[in-house]
């Protein structure tokens, strides 16, 4: 009897593996440096919860001009008819452990690791919006 038998030969299997390890090796630079760009994301989600917690405040705020008012659950103090730097961090939903909030004066800064941060800060007239200030070059 004389059976024909199919199959990869052993010098094929490895030429299969040697090919898929250099392809390897030069992907993996590019998925090396992804944590820095996690981080720039992360700064940069911080920075629009905090255009959209203040603009939907200030809108509240227009509706019905009183200080302070509940929103979303958060007790938010208005100056210059947008939330103080206080409370603007707990509208906008930045917390630990992703974040860490400090407030220091009008200015609230939402730091994800050293330089690099995301920071509010609160109108100083009535005619002028707050300022939103992105750091990335620690991240």
């Amino acid at each position: 009897m004389n059976k024909n038998q199919s199959g990869f030969t052993l010098i094929e299997l490895i030429a299969v593996i040697v090919i898929l390890g250099i392809l390897a090796a030069t992907a993996l630079p590019k998925f090396v440096d992804l944590t820095r760009d996690a981080r720039i994301a992360k700064v940069n989600a911080a920075v629009g919860s905090l255009k959209a917690a203040a603009a939907l405040t200030h809108g509240k705020f227009l509706v019905n001009p009183v200080s302070p008012q509940t929103f979303e659950g958060v007790a938010v103090t208005f100056v210059n008819g947008y939330p103080n730097a206080a409370t603007i961090a707990a509208v906008a939903g930045i917390s630990t452990p992703d974040y860490t909030p400090t407030v220091a004066g009008t200015t609230m800064t939402a730091t994800v690791v050293t330089n690099c941060t995301a920071a509010y800060t609160q109108p100083t007239s009535a005619i002028l919006p707050p300022t939103f200030v992105v750091v990335t070059t620690g991240c």
